[in-house]
């Protein structure tokens, strides 16, 4: 059986952890700045865990993650 294409755009938004959860950036945080309070631009920063019911999805996605 030939290999599976991992999909480009999964890889370059995801990454697996040790525990073999994924993690992602969180969003809003490239323009229109200004209106943002400080504290919500910090805590953007942040890598989030994808959530539970989107695990399965990302890793039919991307299926050599290590």
């Amino acid at each position: 059986m030939p290999k599976m294409k991992s999909n480009s755009a999964a890889k370059k938004r995801f990454k697996k952890t040790a525990s073999g959860l994924f993690k992602r950036e969180k969003a809003f945080k490239s323009h229109i700045l200004t209106k943002k309070t400080r504290k919500r631009k910090r805590d953007l920063r942040q890598a989030a865990i994808v959530s539970k019911v989107d695990q399965p999805k990302i890793e039919r996605l991307l299926p050599y993650a290590k």
